[in-house]
Order: C-alpha cells, then sequence, then structure tokens
C-alpha cells in the first residue's frame, strides 16, 4: 500500500461515491472530494453537523457511546475505504476529521461554551483541531507513520483533538 497521495488521483466522483456506502462514510459524507485542502473541508462539515447531533447527545453516557461507535465504525470504513484504493491515509478520506472535532466539540470545557457562546466555541474547535491536525506534534506524526490501517488513521486525528482539548481547558482555566 503506497503512503502518499498519488498526483492528481481523484478515484470518485459524488455520484460514485453513492454507489459505495463504506467510501461515502470514510469520504466525510462527499466532503472529502472537495478541493483543495479536504481535510479542512470535512473538518468542516462534521462542525456543522455536529449542532444537530448536539440535540441527540443529552448526556455524558449518549455522547461517549456515540463518540467510541463513530471511532470504532471509522477504523473500519477507512481501513477498508484505504485498502481498496492502495493509499493508507488518502487525503480525501476525512471521516478521521469527523470524529476528531466531535471529540473537541463534545469536550469542551463548560466554562467557555457559557462565557464565549456557541459560534465562538464552535471556532475555536475548528480551528485549534485543524491546527494540531496539520502540525502532527510529537507523538502524532510517529503515530501517524506507524501504526497501519484504519486505526493509525483514526488515531492520529483523535490525539491532535486531544491537543485542541488541552489548549481549551487551559483557557477555560486562565479566563
Amino acid at each position: 500500500m503506497n503512503d502518499k497521495n498519488p498526483a492528481n488521483f481523484r478515484p470518485h466522483t459524488f455520484a460514485s461515491l453513492r454507489k459505495k456506502p463504506i467510501h461515502f462514510l470514510a469520504f466525510g459524507l462527499g466532503s472529502g472530494l472537495i478541493h483543495p485542502a479536504p481535510g479542512t473541508w470535512g473538518t468542516l462539515a462534521a462542525t456543522l453537523l455536529y449542532w444537530p447531533l448536539s440535540y441527540l447527545l443529552t448526556n455524558q453516557t449518549i455522547t461517549a457511546i456515540f463518540l467510541l461507535a463513530a471511532f470504532i465504525l471509522g477504523c473500519w470504513v477507512c481501513d477498508k475505504t484505504a485498502r481498496d484504493l492502495g493509499v493508507h491515509d488518502f487525503g480525501e478520506i476525512v471521516w478521521d476529521e469527523f470524529l476528531g472535532v466531535w471529540l473537541v466539540l463534545a469536550y469542551l470545557p463548560p466554562a467557555l461554551w457559557t462565557r464565549w457562546g456557541t459560534l465562538p466555541c464552535y471556532l475555536a474547535a475548528f480551528l485549534l483541531f485543524r491546527l494540531f491536525d496539520i502540525t502532527k506534534l510529537p507523538p502524532i506524526r510517529q503515530i501517524d507513520r506507524h501504526t497501519p490501517g484504519g486505526l493509525g488513521i483514526m488515531l492520529d486525528d483523535a490525539l491532535a483533538a486531544g491537543y485542541a482539548l488541552a489548549a481549551l481547558w487551559f483557557a477555560a482555566a486562565v479566563l
């Protein structure tokens, strides 16, 4: 399996994704098809989708079960899609970004929701998650390179979410 995205390799259109539900999920309901920066577009789609989802995630147990299910599902769909495409972490696979920003939004400090309000919190979650997902601070880069399959694809974004949450919890403590 190739570790890099082949130049100009576009295996899907929106129409072809509808015929492969696993790829449709891995491609973030089609948001990964948007260029440039499919990871950013996937994160934006997930951020917008979290707003209606948040009305269903009514307590910590339901939220934790939902996020664990999204992680497990992501490991499977990202692994299957990467194998089908022959590229380990193909850039248009963005389900990992969905999970990452959902983690940040789900566990953002309550004090920030109260102090900043909804829109600034969503914006902070989006921006900080993208910052840490793109920069891949240690050990994220090492885990991304050395953890195979869907687990590796999902794990680096979960860790980037952890860095974003650490920054937000620090901000809440300072403010």
